[in-house]
């Protein structure tokens, strides 16, 4: 008999749980505690799906090429529903700067480099539907769940068996999912089970989003891609232009926490506003005659990098019981590596499940096909969120001045590995490739050839270079303060007094 599965959630992890197991021919039953979205088209469903358990459903997302391959690859049909519901791709080729985009020479390894582009509720939409066609996967919308349902082995091992509901109905199965996002209880109901508590690897990303969504006016088109780039990092604060569908699209204004000024003031629209056309890049896409906002200010703090181990110590903390999505790792939204964690991680949970019946040794494996294949970009994202939330507090202080080998390390970033990504398309075919997960993040920048690729562009110079540099990305922390009417030192002295 085929085994019986019950989801905790039917966000993107919960749906990719069941886009994974519902071709095994398993009874999947997902508890989602949202109403359903509303009957209509992808306009309906971003203007009145009430989405409590998902708190970023409004803010800007970045569907990167490895989730994309995954769709195609396993669920093709799913892939035709989200270009029907109005999504787009974008291909390797359709991102090219102009310096290399005449030269370019198309490889074969580009097909794959294509990513979906649309509002999140407008893909959770299609995969929503699309999942509830499939045989054998019941959704439960507006479903409270109390607790988790668990039972002693003789070995006095803790077993997972299923869900209790608010209205004290059990929901039991052989498989349980919490696929509830980074608020999910089930580690305190574990907890209050008796499973030795679990200690997280868990750390501040150090930066809160403000999302605005704009829709394009009748007659008018997205900007054509030029030097000033749509998205950008000026240490105070992070920019990106998310296009998405039916002429719609969306600006996020990252703030680091020790901006305080700044980020108490973004979430007004007329500040928003004005630093959106104080950027080169993403002044075009806001310029009134072009577009208008359609939404607020979405704002999303509480930002942590977390990671959880699948299998600790080697066995699960309780048998049949598997975390997916961000119930299981949590990171950075910056690198729009979310839903592809979800999908990845459910996809490893159905391999793993058809080649394993012990119940100690599927959590084992599940926990080190997760760890091999996701740590590596969970460890190389703290990272640069360490290095920023560093040079966001340097930037506080106009009277900073960087070592000599902070200088040599920035003109290697910036005139060397920078440039020669602009200047050639190889460089910029593996970091993209990296970027987007379809190779290790680091091993690219690790290669003999791409160092002396790297070396060769410094060594000529930034008068050789010229054409190959983007242009200034915005103000100076200073000025942009000034154009804004925002006292620039305030945080400064807040911080010293702190001190």
């Amino acid at each position: 008999m085929a085994e019986r599965v019950v989801v905790l959630g039917a966000g993107m992890a919960g749906l990719c749980v069941a886009l994974a197991l519902a071709p095994t021919g398993r009874d999947i039953t997902l508890l989602d505690r949202d109403p359903p979205p509303p009957e209509g088209g992808a306009e309906a469903v971003f203007d009145h799906w009430a989405r409590r358990g998902v708190g970023h459903l409004r803010q800007s997302h970045a569907f990167l090429a490895r989730l994309r391959k995954l769709i195609a690859t396993e669920h093709p049909g799913l892939l035709e529903d989200i270009r029907a519901a109005g999504a787009r791709e974008l291909r390797f080729a359709d991102g090219l700067p102009e310096t290399i985009a005449a030269s370019y020479a198309a490889e074969p390894e580009d097909e794959e480099m294509a990513i979906i582009i649309s509002r999140r509720t407008t893909l959770e939409m299609a995969i929503r539907r699309y999942v509830e066609r499939q045989p054998g996967v019941t959704i439960r919308p507006q479903t409270f769940v109390s607790g988790l349902i668990t039972r002693r082995e003789a070995d006095g091992a803790l077993v997972a068996e299923g869900f209790r509901l608010a209205d004290g109905e059990a929901v039991t199965a052989d498989i349980i999912v919490d696929a509830a996002g980074r608020a999910s209880p089930v580690a305190d109901w574990l907890e209050a089970a008796g499973a030795t508590p679990q200690a997280d690897d868990v750390e501040d990303c150090a930066i809160l989003y403000y999302t605005r969504f704009y829709r394009l006016l009748p007659g008018q088109t997205e900007p054509v891609r030029g030097r000033s780039p749509a998205n950008g990092d000026l240490g105070f604060l992070k920019f990106g232009v998310f296009p998405a569908d039916a002429g719609t699209f969306s600006i996020t204004l990252a703030v680091p926490e020790v901006e305080e000024t700044l980020r108490v003031a973004v979430v007004r629209p007329e500040t928003f506003d004005a630093i959106c056309a104080a950027l080169p890049g993403v002044a075009p896409w806001t310029d009134p005659a072009r577009s208008e906002a359609v939404s607020r200010v979405h704002g999303m703090g509480n930002l942590k990098s977390r990671w959880r181990e699948a299998a600790p110590g080697g066995g699960p903390q309780a048998r049949n019981l598997f975390s997916v999505g961000d119930s299981l790792i949590r990171a950075n939204p910056l690198f729009g590596r979310g839903c592809s964690f979800a999908a990845i991680s459910a996809h490893l949970l159905r391999d793993v499940l058809a080649e394993e019946h012990d119940p100690i040794e599927r959590a084992r494996r599940y926990g080190e096909a997760v760890r091999t294949e996701l740590r590596p970009f969970f460890d190389d994202m703290r990272q640069q969120d360490r290095t920023a939330a560093r040079r966001a507090l340097r930037g506080l202080d106009p009277h900073h001045r960087p070592t000599l080998r902070a200088r040599v390390l920035r003109s290697f970033i910036e005139d060397g590995l920078t440039v020669a990504i602009r200047r050639d398309v190889r460089l910029l075919r593996e970091a993209m490739r990296a970027f987007h997960m379809l190779a290790p993040p680091r091993a690219w920048l690790n290669r003999p050839t791409t160092m002396a690729r790297v070396l060769a562009t410094w060594a000529r110079g930034r008068r050789a270079n010229a054409r190959y540099y983007a242009e200034k990305p915005g103000p100076e922390r200073g000025e942009m303060f000034a154009r804004l009417g925002l006292p620039a030192d305030a945080d400064l002295q807040r911080l010293r007094r702190s001190a």
